[in-house]
């Protein structure tokens, strides 16, 4: 997955990565030690007692902007413990473990975020571009028809499917999802770029 399909995932995603301004005003919660980086941190409920679970979401999309993926890994976990079953807080776990390339880890809290809300789009999309990393095509694809089925308006779910549909070999079906895309948004400058890829090649 590129660089400006991860942007524009997290730009469009009901979870989006957003640093609120009054963010600098916080204490950074103590205690964070580090985390060997094969494991998801385990703490208790008391270990940040003075922060509650939305200002530790802030802080933990604090720390994934400046690229400190334990750090946020270890905050988002402690939120966790503190307001469990919260799907925006557990796909954020599993987009920090995707950014480290923990790829199964990550499908496995991926997996618990749609349990927890099952008619969100972007969970399918994210899950999607795992898939699709790991060359799980028919799984990759599974989840971006779902993704469709709940918003048929979503330029960056018909660019990535392109994106799939090229790895795949089926180049007629990405120039469709391309100017699918393209006809939502006349100036998606990437998804035009893919598709002239696309004539060139013919």
């Amino acid at each position: 997955m590129t660089v400006f399909q991860l942007l524009m995932l997290g730009a469009s995603a009901f979870f989006a990565y957003k640093i609120y301004e009054h963010i600098q005003t916080l204490k950074d919660p103590e205690n964070i030690e580090q985390e060997d980086e094969n494991t998801v941190p385990k703490r208790t409920a008391e270990a940040f007692s003075t922060f509650d679970s939305s200002s530790l979401i802030d802080k933990g999309d604090e720390a994934m902007s400046e690229g400190k993926l334990d750090k946020a890994l270890a905050i988002y976990s402690e939120a966790n413990i503190k307001a469990p079953h919260d799907s925006e807080t557990v796909f954020k776990m599993g987009y920090a473990l995707a950014k480290q390339d923990r790829n199964d880890e990550a499908l496995e809290y991926y997996k618990e975020a749609l349990e927890l809300d099952k008619q969100n789009p972007f969970i399918h999309q994210a899950m999607a571009s795992l898939y699709r990393k790991d060359k799980e095509y028919a799984s990759a694809r599974m989840h971006l028809n779902a993704s469709l089925s709940l918003d048929t308006e979503n330029k960056i779910t018909y660019y990535n499917y392109g994106n799939l549909l090229v790895d795949m070999k089926s180049f007629d079906e990405a120039r469709d999802m391309y100017n699918k895309a393209i006809e939502l948004d006349a100036n998606f400058k990437e998804a035009k770029e893919e598709l002239q890829k696309l004539q060139e090649d013919i």
